[in-house]
């Protein structure tokens, strides 16, 4: 988690989309004051952009921490990677001092761009070829990256649980996890776990920030990841378990659509701050309690 040591394990984050830029922009920067302390971008969807956008971006990233979530690499896919974008990413993470550069744990093309983010089969053929691909980006970007968990709806060919599965692909490939704890309570219920389990089995060492963000519920037995309404209470609750399980680490709140007024994603970054602070307390010893 090389690249995480510039933010404390218990920064909260914020996505930074254009809808948000002029609060963004007007958020407080003093420490005791501040409403976030990073901020996470698409690299896809800032790369070479100018004008007032791209003025906007260098202004926030001498400001604020700066985190990158790319949505295009496709490291599941079977086309080659495409290297001339991946050296841009590497120009525009070291132009930014990105802290830490991560992709989804899915595929994205086949012939061209999907424009979604589909599951890789569970298979042990699928590790290595995933694994072999996450080694070359991390060769070509120069750091170790992180690859999130996804959420899914089918698993076809499984050979594996999906924890084998991303357990053997965080081990031959010798990355971080990006852990989304609204992906493991939506998986849970869509294919019957028991999601604390899942984050129990997680190899803690190598997560290396965390992200929370809201669903839809469709039924009692089928949950929509979203990224588009406030965070369920069950998540909240998974995301306490989680830190009472490993400790503190960076948490990001995703919001990618249907923004509400900038005040109430403030509100739902003070709950992060708020399950932090009480599982740190909880979690500490009758010892340490009694000497704070």
């Amino acid at each position: 988690m090389d690249g995480m040591r510039s933010l404390k394990s218990d920064a909260v984050g914020l996505g930074l989309r254009r809808a948000l830029l002029s609060p963004l922009q007007s958020a407080p920067t003093a420490e005791d004051e501040r409403d976030f302390d990073f901020l996470e971008c698409a690299p896809e969807n800032w790369i070479g952009i100018g004008g007032r956008f791209g003025e906007a971006l260098r202004e926030l990233s001498s400001r604020h921490r700066l985190v990158c979530h790319g949505l295009s690499l496709s490291l599941g896919g079977t086309e080659p990677l495409d290297e001339t974008f991946l050296a841009r990413v590497r120009r525009f993470l070291d132009e930014h001092r990105v802290a830490c550069y991560s992709e989804h744990l899915s595929y994205c093309s086949d012939d061209g761009h999907l424009y979604d983010l589909l599951p890789i089969p569970f298979t042990e053929e699928a590790v290595h070829h995933v694994a072999a691909r996450i080694r070359r980006t991390q060769d070509i970007v120069g750091r170790r990256i992180a690859v999130e968990n996804a959420s899914y709806y089918a698993a076809p060919h499984q050979e594996m649980s999906e924890i084998e599965f991303t357990r053997a692909i965080l081990a031959e490939a010798d990355c971080d996890l990006l852990l989304d704890v609204n992906n493991v309570y939506v998986n849970s219920i869509n294919h019957r776990y028991d999601a604390r389990e899942f984050i129990q089995a997680m190899p803690h060492e190598r997560i290396a920030y965390i992200h929370v963000a809201g669903h839809y519920d469709e039924a009692d037995d089928l949950k929509v990841d979203t990224h588009g309404a406030p965070v369920k209470n069950e998540v909240w609750s998974l995301l306490g378990d989680a830190y009472r399980m490993f400790g503190p680490r960076p948490t990001l709140l995703e919001r990618d659509f249907n923004f509400p007024p900038y005040e109430e994603l403030v509100d739902e970054l003070r709950i992060v701050r708020r399950v932090l602070s009480e599982s740190s307390q909880a979690s500490a010893s009758p010892a340490r309690r009694a000497r704070a």
